[in-house]
């Protein structure tokens, strides 16, 4: 077992229910979609710790923010970065503007503060984002059922910042949904 992981499991991940299954178990599902996506390691520790101080859809916390040094000391300070914008963002304002700008301007629920962020950053949110959501897909048939074809649109607004293998992934999980609509 990686360190990474084994600090999560002791920081208590492991006992948080998320959707059907133990929180862990998503973390590391998205995890290991984003290795075989070949992203890059900061981008794969950034999806174990996806959910570290919660987000607008999972309002549970592993840790409070004031603990966001202690994070980096085990993931690194990029990896904190990008999990520290992936749950500060208001995921509603931000995806609306995909399709409707080249840079969507990053609105920060915690702050309620917007700005800029860079293309990198915003690549990488993208790609957790998208790991995250086809990670619930491939193991919730109801969460497929229910928001997959709002996903499928969003996705293919997004594709811009999404790696190739990526959308080959998305387009495989998500086909049924792609097909039954009529767009």
């Amino acid at each position: 077992m990686d360190e990474r992981f084994r600090q999560l499991i002791e920081l208590g991940a492991g006992e948080f229910e998320h959707a059907n299954s133990l929180l862990i178990a998503h973390l590391e599902g998205t995890r290991c979609l984003l290795k075989a996506w070949k992203a890059s390691d900061v981008v794969q520790d950034a999806g174990l710790y996806l959910a570290a101080y919660g987000t607008s859809n999972f309002e549970k916390k592993i840790f409070e923010l004031s603990h966001r040094k202690e994070v980096a000391d085990v993931i690194g300070n990029d990896a904190e970065n990008i999990i520290y914008h992936y749950c500060a963002c208001d995921k509603t304002l931000f995806f609306a503007q995909f399709g409707q700008v080249n840079l969507p301007v990053f609105y920060n629920r915690i702050t309620n503060k917007m700005s800029t962020v860079s293309s990198e950053l915003l690549q990488q949110l993208c790609e957790l984002y998208a790991a995250n959501k086809t990670e619930r897909a491939i193991n919730d048939p109801g969460f497929l059922t229910q928001h997959g074809s709002g996903l499928v649109d969003l996705f293919s607004r997004m594709q811009l910042f999404l790696s190739f293998r990526a959308q080959r992934k998305i387009q495989h999980v998500f086909a049924s949904q792609s097909r039954a609509d009529p767009h």
